[in-house]
């Protein structure tokens, strides 16, 4: 591989991010459990945070507002101010959550920044992401920072240009093949998966990937294996 630059997913790839969300959607439930069962909430927070992806785009200020919406919808409207309180109360929990990073990674960056351009290739809110990142302390490692609204072909099209290289001088690394893997080898990039032991619905595939420029990896120091160093 004829590899320049390396991007690295960040939730989930460089740090703990959907355990987060579940335990917070799991207390958004028990909040309203008197109106329907868990399940049935679960369903319709997930159909009314993805309808709202286009106005609100990722991240955890869009899932407090759906959460607002759908306790609003299964309360028929009759949810009060305290209700309210108590799910803005729970998107700032989430907002403050400390920064656990996953096994491995630091030591990772530390062998391949000299070696490589390292960027963070991630997708979400700006400014959470911007916060979770200084608060990781691995910006040190990274040459550049590109926080996508979609993680689509078009998007890392943008990316490449940016970074003035071809699309098979970058390698993508993340954990989800939806957004992190498929999009890149698409424009002929390459790309390592790491699967998390947790995944959003949203970000599922049923479709196996078989390419010449894929590998899949149960860590992320495995991917040192497949990087001239």
């Amino acid at each position: 591989m004829n590899i320049k630059v390396i991007a690295f997913d960040a939730d989930d790839t460089l740090w703990v991010n959907e355990p987060y969300f579940r335990r917070t959607e799991e207390k958004f439930c028990n909040l309203f459990s008197e109106f329907l069962p868990t399940h049935d909430i679960e369903r319709e927070l997930l159909k009314i945070e993805i309808g709202n992806l286009g106005l609100y785009g990722y991240g955890i200020k869009g899932f407090v507002l759906s959460m607002i919406e759908t306790a609003l919808r299964i309360t028929d409207g009759q949810i009060n101010t305290q209700a309210i309180e108590k799910i803005l109360a729970l998107g700032k929990e989430l907002l403050n959550e400390p920064i656990e990073l996953l096994e491995g990674v630091e030591q990772v960056l530390q062998s391949l920044q000299d070696k490589y351009r390292l960027v963070v290739a991630t997708k979400g809110d700006l400014l959470d992401q911007e916060r979770k990142l200084k608060k990781s302390n691995l910006l040190q490692y990274f040459h550049h920072i590109e926080v996508m609204s979609e993680k689509d072909d078009a998007s890392y099209q943008k990316l490449v240009k940016h970074l003035d290289i071809q699309p098979n001088e970058l390698l993508m690394v993340g954990n989800s093949l939806k957004s992190d893997i498929l999009p890149v080898l698409n424009i002929g990039g390459h790309a390592i998966h790491i699967p998390y032991h947790i995944t959003w619905v949203h970000e599922m595939v049923e479709n196996q990937v078989e390419h010449d420029n894929f590998k899949s990896v149960t860590h992320i120091q495995e991917v040192l294996q497949y990087i001239a160093l």
